[in-house]
């Protein structure tokens, strides 16, 4: 994984000293809360429903052992012993004494970590495929390409006050494990006719209160042309998109208003003042960036191990751990494996300090040291011997790190919501807790397939509910907490955007209604039909019939004014 050199331990550890005299100075009255709200947001730093939260830098959800081991460390001394993942592969901690927060940074800088342009905006943290490497269905590795993204967008002069935050995904598998098309900009690394490699460039994707599916604004653009590019199309989206409206800034905004085809001129004709200019990126300086990422000691192994395949046959737990949780591997004998951090009554994407410690050694003792955070807030382990993976199955299942629930139900994104989140309209946690509860016979959960639920508290959709197979909104009508359902959305090269089924429900509701949901697929599924599959073979009809079925009953009866509103919040979302 890349390490920092001396300018870039220089730049953070100023950075520290920086933000650490604002914050005295802040609290010795020398800055406002006003002045210090665009500096600490610069660092991080957000104050929620009951105090701080700071949100850690994970780029492209890279960690090594030592990292994480730190990170633990941290959220004991300065937290409540748990850290957050989140669904741009960062770390938030939610309960940091605003006083000591640069002492926090200050340790996060001594193993090569910061929180800056977490927030704010600005570029954010380019996120990928967290099986990039070792993927047996990726073009190359695309983590030297998101290297080069961070270095290139970090403290960029021309980008720090963007009209509004900027997310870069980048995917080079055949399969998109990173959502590109759901991203301000998703670069697709592909091959041409000729041999070349190069990115197909997509733009104006996102989620939020207007979820939109990014188009691609270049086919292919070389590699020596990708940051100058990238230049040009910001400078397009900071020159153009609004600052008078902060719900219409996205770039989605602005190439929905163009069009593609005007925004990619304007895109193009920006670039010919860029083109071959100073930030064309060599071969030289990409071997240099690619040079950290060089593949690991690895073993010569056949790639079948009979005591990995005698486990198998004799231990059912184990056997169902493997069918979701362990990946295919570019090398024989290699296996990815991912630890869920959805273990009943857990919140979706915590983990505790000692379930950080055992991560870590998981990562020391079985996979080269390094680790990686995924989009959908799981961790994974990208270099196991097949070998080993009973001994490490062990360890992980006596650390709740071993629900074997990847990509099933229960496997749910889910944002910290109205808990924790000062902008959410209801919260997240204890519907998932509900369903989960809703939703706990395993065998059921297996046998229903892949399905994937996510949960937003509020229309900023952290929880990216717009692209799951099932997804949950909070809203808020008068004052109290419903539930927005949405169907048909999914991740990947279809991506798309779930539809609104109706009225929304009360919190109750919403386990009983995803439980309809569900029923309507059994019974409508053939043998080899996932969800999604079901749904676009008969439409939303029978989904949203059956969800509204007895439950009318039980609701309140409501004015004409407030059916007007529920209609109407259908409408806006």
């Amino acid at each position: 994984m890349y390490r920092y050199d001396r300018i870039d331990q220089q730049m953070i550890d100023e950075r520290v000293a920086q933000y650490r005299d604002q914050i005295a100075r802040n609290l010795a009255g020398e800055i406002s809360d006003d002045e210090l709200r665009p500096l600490r947001l610069q660092n991080g730093l957000y104050i929620q429903r009951h105090g701080p939260m700071l949100r850690i830098a994970i780029p492209y959800g890279a960690l090594a052992a030592a990292q994480l081991r730190k990170l633990a460390e941290i959220s004991r001394r300065y937290d409540r012993s748990i850290g957050h993942f989140t669904t741009r592969q960062n770390m938030q901690l939610n309960w940091p004494k605003f006083e000591e927060t640069p002492e926090i940074l200050g340790e996060l800088a001594t193993v090569e970590m910061h929180a800056v342009q977490t927030s704010g905006n600005c570029v954010r943290n380019i996120t990928t495929d967290p099986f990039a490497g070792v993927a047996p269905d990726e073009l190359t590795d695309p983590r030297p390409y998101c290297e080069v993204l961070r270095q290139w967008s970090t403290f960029h002069p021309e980008f720090a006050f963007l009209p509004r935050k900027f997310k870069i995904a980048v995917t080079a598998a055949t399969d998109d494990r990173a959502v590109i098309r759901a991203h301000d900009v998703g670069l697709e690394i592909v091959r041409n006719a000729d041999g070349e490699i190069g990115a197909r460039v997509f733009a104006g994707g996102g989620m939020g209160r207007t979820p939109v599916i990014g188009k691609v604004v270049r086919e292919f653009l070389p590699r020596r042309h990708l940051l100058s590019y990238l230049d040009a199309l910001l400078r397009v989206y900071n020159r153009y998109g609004r600052r008078d409206n902060i719900y219409k800034a996205r770039i989605k905004i602005l190439v929905n208003a163009l069009g593609i085809e005007e925004f990619a001129r304007q895109v193009e004709a920006e670039w010919e003042h860029l083109e071959d200019g100073p930030t064309t990126l060599t071969d030289a300086e990409f071997d240099r960036i690619a040079r950290h990422f060089a593949p690991p000691a690895y073993e010569s192994l056949p790639g079948d191990d009979t005591a990995f395949a005698a486990a198998v046959a004799s231990d059912k737990a184990f056997a169902a751990w493997v069918k979701r949780c362990v990946h295919p591997h570019k090398v024989p004998g290699y296996a990815a494996i991912t630890l869920s951090l959805k273990a009943p009554g857990a919140a979706p994407g915590d983990i505790t300090d000692q379930q950080m410690e055992v991560v870590a050694d998981l990562a020391d003792r079985y996979s080269f040291g390094e680790l990686r955070v995924t989009h959908e807030q799981n961790v994974v382990l990208a270099d196991v011997r097949r070998r080993d993976l009973f001994d490490l199955w062990q360890i992980a299942r006596a650390n709740r790190l071993a629900t074997a629930n990847i990509g099933l139900l229960t496997d749910m994104i889910c944002c910290p919501g109205g808990d924790l989140c000062s902008l959410a309209n209801a919260r997240s946690v204890p519907i998932a807790d509900a369903i989960n509860q809703k939703f706990d016979d395993l065998d059921y959960v297996h046998d229903i397939g892949d399905l994937s639920v996510n949960i937003s508290g509020c229309m900023n959709s952290c929880g990216h509910h717009h692209v799951a197979n099932i997804g949950i909104l909070g809203v808020d009508k008068n004052g109290e907490e419903w539930y927005q359902i949405t169907v048909g959305g999914q991740q990947g090269n279809a991506t798309a955007i779930g539809k609104v089924i109706g009225p929304s429900f009360y919190a109750e509701e919403v386990p009983p209604v995803i439980e309809a949901l569900i029923d309507v697929y059994v019974e409508q599924r053939s043998a080899s039909e996932r969800f999604i599959d079901t749904f676009e073979r008969i439409g939303l009809e029978p989904f949203k019939q059956r969800a509204y079925a007895g439950h009318e009953k039980h609701k309140p009866a409501r004015s004409a004014a407030e059916q007007v509103s529920a209609e109407a919040q259908v409408q806006h979302v």
